[in-house]
C-alpha cells in the first residue's frame, strides 16, 4: 500500500544516519585547516625574521600547536554547548506554546504543509495526528517550523577533542621538516613545499566531503596557506631589516 503524502512527511522526522559524520568531518575540516595554515606561517615567519636554529622554531611551533589546540577544542566545545543550549531553550517555549495556544499552534502546522503543497484534506489528518501525540508535535515544530536539529548527547565533548586531535596532526606536518634538516632557512623551504602538498591534497579530501569540486576546493585551499606564509615570511623579513 502506498504512502499517503503527509506519513511520508512525518516519515521525514527520523535522524538520518550520515548526521553524525557529517558533523565530525565538519569538526575535522576546521581542526586541521588551521592546523595547517598558522604553524605553518608562524615557522615561516621566525625563519625568516632571525638567525635561529631549527629547534628553536620547532619548540616555538610546538608550543603554538598545544596552545592552539585547546583554544580551538574550547572554542569547539562553547559554540557546541551553544547550540545545545539554544535548542532547549526553543523546545521549552515551543512546549509552553503547545500547552497554552494549541489551536494558534495546529494552525502553523497546517501553514507548514500548505507549503508542500498539501491540500486542506490532505494535511488535516496529519493536525489531527499530531494533536494527539504531544512529543511528535513537538519534534515537528522543532525541525519545520525552526529548522532545528536536536544535538546529540555528547557533541560538544565530541566536537572539542575532534578539533584538537585534528589541529595537532594539522600542526605537526610543516613542523616535520624542523626536526631532521639542521639548517632553519632550509628546513623552512622544504616545509612549505610539504606544507603546500598537504594542503592541496587536505583541500581535494575537503572538496569531496563538503560537495565543493575538489580541484577548485584543493587549490582555494592552498593559495590560502600560501598567502598566510607570505604574509608572515613577509613580516618576519621587514623586521629583519629593521633591526
Amino acid at each position: 500500500m502506498e504512502k499517503t503524502n503527509h506519513e511520508q512527511l512525518l516519515n521525514q522526522q527520523h535522524k538520518e544516519k550520515h548526521f553524525a559524520s557529517k558533523d565530525v568531518v565538519k569538526d575535522v575540516i576546521i581542526g586541521v585547516s588551521d592546523g595547517l595554515t598558522v604553524p605553518f606561517a608562524l615557522a615561516a615567519g621566525l625563519s625568516a625574521s632571525t638567525k635561529v636554529s631549527p629547534s628553536i622554531v620547532l619548540v616555538a611551533g610546538l608550543a603554538e600547536v598545544a596552545a592552539g589546540s585547546i583554544s580551538m577544542g574550547l572554542g569547539g566545545f562553547l559554540a557546541a554547548k551553544s547550540e545545545g543550549d539554544h535548542y532547549m531553550r526553543e523546545m521549552k517555549r515551543e512546549q509552553e506554546e503547545i500547552i497554552n495556544c494549541p489551536d494558534m499552534e495546529a494552525a502553523e502546522i497546517a501553514e507548514i504543509l500548505a507549503e508542500y503543497g498539501l491540500e486542506p484534506h490532505e494535511y488535516a489528518p496529519v493536525v489531527n495526528a499530531l494533536r494527539k501525540r504531544p512529543q511528535a508535535w513537538l519534534d515537528f515544530m522543532m525541525k519545520f517550523e525552526l529548522g532545528l536539529e536536536k544535538p546529540r548527547p555528547g557533541r560538544a565533548l565530541e566536537t572539542a577533542f575532534t578539533i584538537a586531535a585534528a589541529y595537532i596532526v594539522g600542526g605537526l606536518v610543516p613542523l616535520l621538516p624542523y626536526m631532521f634538516i639542521p639548517v632553519a632557512t632550509e628546513a623552512m623551504i622544504t616545509s612549505i613545499w610539504v606544507t603546500l602538498m598537504a594542503l592541496f591534497f587536505f583541500g581535494y579530501i575537503k572538496g569531496l566531503f563538503t560537495g565543493d569540486r575538489p580541484m577548485k576546493s584543493a587549490f582555494e585551499t592552498t593559495l590560502v596557506g600560501a598567502i598566510a606564509c607570505a604574509a608572515s615570511y613577509g613580516m618576519g623579513r621587514i623586521v629583519q631589516l629593521i633591526k
